[in-house]
């Protein structure tokens, strides 16, 4: 790409209202095309019977190992759909993300699939509504939270290390953990909102619908966990 080319890619916040409303407009149809492929893969799996031999796999090998491609897996499909100016490379970087989202989750629902009926649903209800709620504030106040930014990577670090900790020695987080993690994703779509309103690069709403995404995932998991704790 040639540097004049380069100097037209703007953050979305210099954008005229139309194009910024384009923009917008795209992110969200993303978010919601994810949201439905992650609904159809999981539906797929569980429909064919292999989401028992999944979940029997990843339950009976370390949480680290899993925890830790998954992660692998979601710093290189962020960083591809955040920095290639390819459109196919992004949307590769976004399916790849929302596979493994879909895989990780596979344990967790089969569980509550098994043992906490209407829990699944219930959890997707309550994550709709905090992320309807959340994303309504952000447009309405039109506040900038990228003052989050900081916060949420110290909490995040911090959220990641409790939870290493629990699987090696074998703590139990409890519920209070989980609103914990449910407040944390909730500021995190905060903070999402506010920079697909104001600075991504008018050509990376692809990477701000995965950012987004990956957020609700985050809340619909800790949700879900909340729902099968109450139930056991």
């Amino acid at each position: 790409m040639s540097q004049h080319d380069a100097a037209t890619i703007r953050p979305v916040g210099s954008l005229d209202v139309t194009a910024r409303g384009a923009f917008i407009a795209r992110t969200y149809m993303h978010l919601f095309g994810a949201i439905v492929v992650f609904t159809l893969i999981e539906v797929a799996l569980f429909q064919s019977g292999a989401a028992q031999k999944i979940a029997e796999t990843m339950l009976g090998t370390s949480w680290l190992l899993v925890l830790g491609g998954f992660m692998l897996v979601s710093w290189l499909a962020t960083r591809s759909a955040m920095t290639s100016r390819s459109l196919p490379a992004q949307y590769l970087a976004l399916g790849a993300f929302i596979l493994a989202e879909a895989l990780i989750f596979i344990p967790l629902l089969w569980t509550a699939f098994l043992y906490a009926p209407g829990a699944i649903q219930s959890a997707a209800g309550v994550t709709l509504a905090g992320f309807t709620g959340l994303t309504a504030i952000a447009f309405w106040s039109r506040k900038d939270f990228s003052f989050m930014g900081s916060i949420l990577r110290w909490a995040g670090f911090a959220a990641l290390g409790l939870i290493v900790s629990s699987v090696l020695f074998g703590w139990n987080m409890g519920t209070w953990f989980s609103v914990g993690m449910v407040a944390f994703a909730g500021g995190a779509i905060l903070y999402d909102t506010s920079n697909v309103m104001r600075r991504y690069p008018e050509d990376r709403y692809v990477g701000a619908a995965l950012q987004l995404f990956a957020s609700v995932a985050l809340m619909f998991w800790y949700v879900l966990r909340i729902f099968l704790g109450s139930r056991n």
